[in-house]
């Protein structure tokens, strides 16, 4: 039996390493009042140059049959290690501005290549570059404001100090913190991409109508009824780890990722896209 149940269980890991899928969400406010609009808001983290098909083929695909409003990404779409290549990352996203406008805030990962110059050079400022180039636009605690569908924005992308990703330990992170870093909330609905679900706490009370984050990878291994068993910086069951949570009048959806670095297990934790629509209820 102890057999059968590892062979099943390697099996699992073997399809949930080389496959993804679309979660769906809906999302109702009660701002934008008068508009009877959705928009339709896709989500990716955590891809860390893992590929799907050809040059990423099935996940564009996936993600174009959505016919998404605008496209967010919370990070973490390479990989910062000596010798590691970005050009995976590079040649899937610098496609996803052909569907619609794309915004992008840095995960640990871009925000380690970036400030380790010694070892990276200039790789991620030309990765920026030229995804620029190609209509991404990079929100690096700044905010854009934008309209769809009659429906007002503003989009704020969350760059807290690398210290908050280190392993065993938690930063100081509060509302403050983020307030430095991004100034204060808009009126109009607001959605903050902050790729460490750590310090949920402080993005909550800064007063996000929807949080939008990643890095735990879903936990490697979910347990059912449960969750996500650890994180990377090494906690146990970590409250917010892959899913969608209403908390008064706004919403958490964290990424479970679309990808694996470093130790590649997955156990009922299917990578994923996250594909969501915000209505006025």
């Amino acid at each position: 039996f102890i057999l059968i149940s590892l062979i099943l269980a390697a099996g699992e890991i073997y399809r949930e390493t080389h496959t993804f899928r679309v979660r769906k969400y809906k999302v109702k406010t009660k701002k934008n009042i008068g508009i009877q609009n959705c928009v339709k808001v896709i989500f990716l983290s955590d891809l860390h140059n893992c590929v799907y098909g050809n040059k990423n083929d099935k996940l564009y695909k996936a993600i174009q049959a959505e016919m998404p409003d605008m496209i967010l990404i919370g990070g973490d779409m390479l990989v910062a290690k000596e010798g590691s290549s970005v050009q995976e990352a590079l040649e899937f996203v610098k496609k996803l501005p052909h569907i619609c406008q794309v915004y992008y805030t840095n995960g640990n990962h871009e925000q380690r290549m970036k400030e380790n110059t010694d070892i990276y050079g200039d790789t991620y400022e030309r990765y920026k570059a030229k995804l620029e180039n190609c209509g991404v636009c990079f929100l690096e605690n700044k905010a854009e404001n934008i309209e769809k569908n009659g429906m007002k924005f503003s989009i704020y992308g969350l760059e807290l100090d690398s210290s908050v990703n280190r392993k065993f330990k938690k930063a100081d992170v509060t509302e403050k913190t983020v307030e430095e870093k991004i100034g204060k909330k808009g009126k109009d609905y607001s959605i903050l991409m902050a790729h460490n679900p750590a310090y949920m706490d402080a993005y909550k009370k800064w007063g996000a109508d929807l949080i939008l984050s990643g890095h735990l990878h879903g936990g490697l291994v979910r347990c059912p009824g449960i969750g996500a068993v650890v994180t990377p910086q090494g906690f146990l069951f970590p409250k917010y780890s892959g899913e969608m949570r209403r908390e008064g009048e706004q919403t958490i959806v964290v990424s479970r990722g679309l990808g694996s670095h470093t130790i590649n297990i997955r156990l009922f934790n299917m990578p994923e896209v996250i594909a969501i629509e915000v209505c006025v209820r």
